[in-house]
């Protein structure tokens, strides 16, 4: 930047305690790598698997993709394909950070996260003048999955009236939770797979009539999913009746509501994994298509991180009329859920009748280099660094628009 223009000061937010945890690290990874430092000062804010927050001296080490020190928990340097690795070993940031607490404070200079800190040496929290406040301008949280893209995180951040990336609470978390995400789509005509939802409790106490409810309505195979979880955690195919137990027992494991769907094309076929990209506010674009070949079965949570052989395809091998499709429903899902900013729409095409199902909408999707979500808006045009400057820009317009509501008479 030239002149006394002021920088942006963009608080980078990553970590976080849910199961993507590691996945979040190689995304701000890339985030912290890509984005231009011209334009923006940037804040790494990290989140332990604990749920501690924490900031450091060692940013700059981790902005050089350079390890700051030892890991704090060992799964933290298990190398994932999807990102660089070893931009993130011992996730750097987070074990050297100076932890604080953040209470949801809107401050009257704004753009700050005020801290509380405790005293060395006493276990009394004590509010001090030399507590350094998370002073930003905007907020980029690069958090996957519960905790992050939930809606927590977006709430925790209005309360304190700071401007972020991305879909606000609604948003958040109905693009989370898989039953309240296909209810929104059912209601906005979008089509979608058979499915039934079962409570944990219900499946506990007896099983007998969720496996009844499960054999009533749909045919096998089909796929079991904890309702709230990302990057296909806790997913099972269960292609008869013996496999059903074991994967509600999963996914159980990860939330209090199971969703059970009827996979797309039956015993003999296999799905098309197609997804596309949203960005914007009120008036959302959407990219290219691409498609997922997985190089298991289905495209879980090993097949998209910790092995090599699935191929993302891009653009998708699809007519001009079902990308056009494609392209259509992906901003309708968008919309449905009142997303904003950012979000990857996934679809599964029949490989018999070609007929196209929204599968689910992630309002944060996966976010290194090599991700399919900023993979798929540099195939239509836009690149890295490019998209993270539109979706700060977006994030900052959305909190002005907000501006215009009143909150009292």
């Amino acid at each position: 930047m030239t002149g006394n223009m002021k920088k942006i000061r963009v608080g980078i937010l990553f970590g976080g305690r849910s199961g993507e945890h590691e996945v979040s690290l190689l995304s701000a990874a890339s985030v912290l790598k890509a984005i231009d430092k011209n334009k923006y000062d940037v804040v790494p804010i990290g989140i332990t698997k604990a749920g501690h927050w924490l900031t450091a001296d060692h940013a700059e080490r981790l902005l050089q993709g350079k390890p700051a020190g030892e890991a704090t928990h060992p799964q933290e340097t298990k190398h994932l394909r999807a990102g660089d690795p070893d931009a993130t070993v011992g996730a750097a940031l987070l074990s050297k950070g100076e932890a604080v607490i953040v209470p949801p404070e809107p401050l009257p200079r704004s753009g700050a996260l005020e801290p509380f800190q405790t005293d060395a040496g006493t276990a009394q929290m004590t509010r001090r003048a030399s507590d350094r406040a998370i002073n930003v301008d905007v907020i980029f949280p690069v958090l996957h999955g519960t905790f992050g893209e939930d809606g927590t995180i977006q709430g925790l951040l209005e309360l304190a009236d700071i401007p972020y990336v991305g879909a606000g609470v609604l948003g958040s978390a109905a693009g989370m939770d898989k039953d309240v995400m296909k209810s929104l789509f059912r209601a906005a005509g979008l089509p979608i797979v058979k499915h039934v939802t079962i409570l944990r409790a219900n499946w506990k106490s007896n099983p007998n009539p969720a496996r009844k409810l499960v054999e009533s309505r749909l045919k096998y195979p089909v796929f079991v999913k904890p309702a709230n979880l990302g990057s296909s955690v806790g997913i099972s195919k269960a292609h008869d009746r013996r496999e059903l137990g074991p994967a509600m027992e999963e996914a159980a494991q990860f939330d209090r509501k199971i969703v059970v769907e009827q996979g797309v094309g039956g015993k003999k076929g296999k799905a098309r994994e197609i997804e596309c990209s949203v960005l914007g506010n009120d008036h959302p674009k959407a990219s290219l298509p691409g498609e997922v070949v997985p190089g298991k079965e289905f495209y879980d949570y090993a097949a998209k991180y910790l092995e090599e052989g699935s191929q993302l395809i891009i653009p998708a091998k699809l007519t001009k009329s079902q990308t056009r499709q494609v392209q259509e429903l992906a901003v309708q899902a968008f919309q449905a859920v009142d997303c904003s900013g950012l979000a990857r729409v996934d679809f599964l095409m029949d490989p018999g009748s070609k007929k196209i199902y929204i599968n689910e909408i992630n309002t944060m999707p996966g976010f290194t280099a090599i991700s399919m979500y900023p993979k798929l808006w540099a195939s239509s045009g836009l690149s890295y660094p490019d998209l993270i400057d539109r979706l700060i820009q977006l994030g900052l317009e959305r909190h002005q628009e907000k501006k215009q509501n009143r909150y009292q008479r």
